[in-house]
């Protein structure tokens, strides 16, 4: 099953109807974002749901997405796991299915026709709730699942998603409604193309759910040095097999994952804190500032200094920070 009607199990009527739905609701999630986001930036009207207009493309965007579901209203964005590229437009979604740091670019914005998107966050224990109610409580196969990935929109899941965006005109519906509309859009995702993924996010075994525990570590002691025989233990795996089952689900080493959390936190501390470039390094864990402004750079395009009077020149919604 998978949530999506079959285009050769219609008739041509029928697939004309559904064509003009699916207009129809692309439509009407433009007008709508459109009226709740009158300006570049992003806003919060529901919780967990976000929002974002941008008038001009962005990019590079450096962010750590929280699992999330992103749909683009009008647009089209790229995002990048290491070397990896995901496209998504209006005709498809993206879903991330645990912390991950990815660069996006805003690739397809004008002022006539600004950008416009929506996540909405994910919690691990409502897909786990789903998940039992549905019955899939465990995913087809064992294999690590990579955590980010582009699929189809199809009609059932936008539809879900236009209604859930149209709560936002009525606040007292959405306290009640907006939860069971959120219930759907996991359920139609469980059972849709990325269900294994999604699956994988919320299972209490596996390797997946060990390197969750990992990715969770790395992130709180990202500024200490990093042990990975003493995490391959505590996790009951090798190192050699910790190395695989992390790469297989995040695309990049634990090093590499420890650097750009560094990395990111030392550009936002120099531009929102006004630390210095070799007082943000020691903060993140770095012992040699030469060394920290050379990874700055690589990541970044400047060094540090640059970088952030670059930032500081332009304007907020245009700033290389992720946003939307």
């Amino acid at each position: 099953m998978s949530g999506e009607v079959k285009g050769d199990t219609m008739n041509p009527q029928q697939v004309e109807r559904e064509a003009h739905r699916v207009q129809a609701n692309r439509d009407e999630l433009v007008e709508r974002i459109t009226r709740a986001v009158r300006e570049d930036g992003t806003v919060e009207p529901l919780k967990g749901l976000f929002l974002h207009r941008s008038s001009a493309p962005k990019g590079p965007l450096h962010s750590i997405y929280d699992p999330v579901f992103c749909v683009i209203a009008q647009g089209s964005k790229e995002v990048f796991l290491g070397d990896e590229r995901y496209l998504y437009d209006p005709s498809h979604y993206l879903l991330v299915t645990a912390e991950l740091p990815l660069i996006g670019h805003v690739c397809d914005a004008s002022k006539e026709r600004p950008y416009l998107s929506l996540r909405l966050e994910l919690d691990p224990t409502l897909v786990s709730s789903v998940m039992v109610e549905v019955g899939h409580v465990s995913p087809r196969g064992h294999a690590n699942v990579r955590a980010i990935n582009v699929s189809p929109l199809d009609a059932s899941l936008l539809d879900a998603v236009v209604r859930l965006v149209r709560l936002l005109d009525s606040p007292t519906e959405a306290r009640f409604l907006a939860p069971l509309i959120t219930r759907e859009i996991v359920y139609r995702l469980l059972i849709g193309k990325q269900g294994d993924r999604l699956r994988h996010m919320a299972i209490l075994g596996g390797h997946t759910h060990h390197i969750a525990n990992a990715i969770e570590r790395l992130r709180k002691d990202f500024d200490q040095p990093l042990r990975i025989e003493s995490i391959a233990r505590e996790l009951g795996m090798s190192v050699s097999g910790f190395y695989h089952h992390f790469k297989s689900v995040t695309a990049i080493s634990p090093l590499q994952f420890q650097k750009r959390l560094r990395l990111q936190e030392a550009r936002r501390l120099i531009l929102s804190e006004y630390l210095d470039a070799a007082s943000a390094a020691y903060r993140v864990g770095y012992d040699d500032a030469s060394h920290f402004s050379r990874e700055y750079k690589r990541l970044f395009g400047l060094p540090p200094i640059r970088d952030v009077e670059r930032l500081r020149e332009a304007p907020v919604q245009n700033r290389g920070v992720e946003t939307g």
